[in-house]
């Protein structure tokens, strides 16, 4: 049985999975059905505004977690090398302390999208902060912050794919 076309943003799915969105992909319905479930973009084209929103979910959910210094949109971040947004943290020796900063950095590609899906890609990052594996901890923290992760990655992934195809939908 050879494996579904639907590139690499949706590889970590069941074949079935995968044969239904290249399904809707081939027959160029992805796109409409977006559209139709996200039809508008959010309104956080700035970063000031891209910083406070996640330091909102931050607060709301990892309030005893260690502070974001910096959230921004990075023109480097490539899809292709399966990044939708990164963490890092920097550490700096100020005198006799080591201190470190976290940044949380989003690729610019998602200047344009749905909030939901933005913020999807903010919770992945924010659980960062706590859990650095991708583990089962990790994704029960995603879910704690936003109940339909799972389906907001795969809508994602989805339009990734459209986007690949056709380009851009908003």
């Amino acid at each position: 049985m050879s494996k579904p076309k639907t590139s690499n943003y949706l590889g970590c799915y069941s074949p079935q999975v995968q044969q239904q969105a290249q399904a809707l992909l081939e027959s160029n319905q992805a796109g409409a059905w977006l559209l139709k479930k996200y039809p508008q973009v959010h309104e956080l084209a700035a970063e000031r505004a891209l910083y406070e929103y996640a330091q909102a979910i931050k607060n709301r959910f990892m309030r005893s977690s260690a502070p974001i210094s910096k959230v921004v949109y990075d023109d480097r971040i490539h899809v292709i090398n399966n990044a939708l947004g990164l963490h890092t943290y920097v550490s700096r020796v100020q005198g006799s302390r080591l201190k470190s900063k976290n940044e949380i950095r989003v690729s610019s590609l998602f200047r344009k999208v749905p909030e939901p899906l933005l913020r999807m890609i903010l919770v992945h990052e924010l659980a960062h902060l706590r859990e650095k594996e991708h583990d089962k901890a990790f994704y029960k923290l995603c879910c704690y912050m936003e109940p339909d992760y799972h389906q907001l990655e795969f809508d994602l992934r989805l339009y990734l794919c459209h986007r690949d195809r056709f380009g851009d939908l908003w």
